[in-house]
């Protein structure tokens, strides 16, 4: 009788990152800082390339929209996480726990396959930058940014009705801070290893084809960079391909370990500890890396804060002559 009331729930349970915390305030107000500092950066670095004409560059657009990737990323999983650190009852719903594996497979997926082609980008910025106009048209950017979503959203249609649709029993408690599919289906009152299998070889392709894109566009680059006979064009080349290294690094490294590592080398607290990585860290990180290592953002931001500062005296001149 009680395996059945377990069967027909509704909801699930979310141990948590930390399964007993010592100091839940200290943890919330760390995560809640990196929370804000990452929305705030990457809204920024959204309004400052649709604000300012001379970030009106297909590199700068693609990079908005991974600004936008990461935002809702982060927004998906964190609040939720918050929620539980101050909460006794950590319950999430079936459809919440759906939509948490939806959105998180869409938008890993969706930036798999952006930050592959952003590397297409600087390779034709570097080696044919006569036809970048043309080979990074306009119409060829808003196909990249669609063919993003729609790949990573690809994955999401064809994983989570599978994954939900699975009889779950027991305590159906998730031993993560959100709802992971290797963490769900652990629960799963049925063998799972064919679709466990099948999941694994899909998210090996995911990983893989945006990283070949990636490694050939760069082994061309540094081909090219090698021959240049100006000192003055290796340092741009380098300059405009090391945010995009930095931020491939740390995103990628973080996914080989999560998507191609067999299950022999995962432990829950591994998964945890590498999970809240990539979807606290790296997005705040992202952001932070191309706005600071980047001279154009940089001066983009320092224009807006001189416009802001601008209009805030006016107004308060405007408010004192009145009184």
């Amino acid at each position: 009788m009680a395996m059945e009331a377990h069967r027909n729930s509704t909801h699930f349970i979310l141990l948590g990152l930390i399964t007993h915390p010592a100091c839940p305030s200290l943890i919330f107000a760390i995560i809640f800082s990196i929370f804000v500092v990452a929305v705030t950066a990457n809204v920024t670095m959204i309004l400052l390339i649709h604000g300012d004409p001379h970030l009106h560059t297909p590199m700068y657009f693609l990079l908005s929209q991974l600004s936008l990737m990461d935002t809702v990323y982060i927004c998906v999983t964190v609040p939720k996480m918050l929620q539980d650190l101050l909460s006794k009852e950590k319950t999430i719903s079936f459809l919440g726990c759906a939509f948490q594996i939806f959105f998180y497979l869409t938008l890993i997926g969706g930036e798999f396959f952006l930050l592959g082609l952003m590397a297409y980008d600087r390779y034709v910025a570097v080696c044919r930058p006569l036809r970048y106009p043309l080979l990074m048209s306009r119409r060829v950017c808003m196909l990249m940014v669609v063919g993003s979503w729609v790949g990573g959203s690809l994955d999401g249609f064809m994983l989570t009705p599978v994954t939900m649709s699975f009889p779950y029993c027991g305590p159906r408690e998730i031993n993560h801070f959100f709802c992971e599919i290797p963490a769900v289906l652990k629960l799963s009152c049925t063998d799972t290893s064919l679709y466990e299998t099948l999941m694994y070889a899909c998210c090996v392709l995911m990983v893989l084809i945006p990283l070949s894109v990636i490694s050939v566009s760069y082994t061309r680059i540094l081909i090219t960079v090698h021959r240049m006979n100006s000192a003055e064009g290796r340092r741009k080349a380098f300059t405009t391909c090391s945010s995009h290294i930095m931020v491939v690094s740390i995103f990628y490294g973080a996914a080989f370990y999560t998507n191609v590592l067999p299950h022999s080398y995962h432990t829950p607290e591994k998964d945890k500890v590498v999970s809240a990585f990539y979807t606290i860290l790296t997005p705040m990180l992202n952001p932070l890396i191309y706005s600071l290592r980047n001279r154009d953002v940089t001066e983009a931001l320092r224009k807006a804060l001189g416009r802001c500062s601008s209009s805030w005296r006016i107004r308060a001149q405007d408010t004192s002559q009145k009184y």
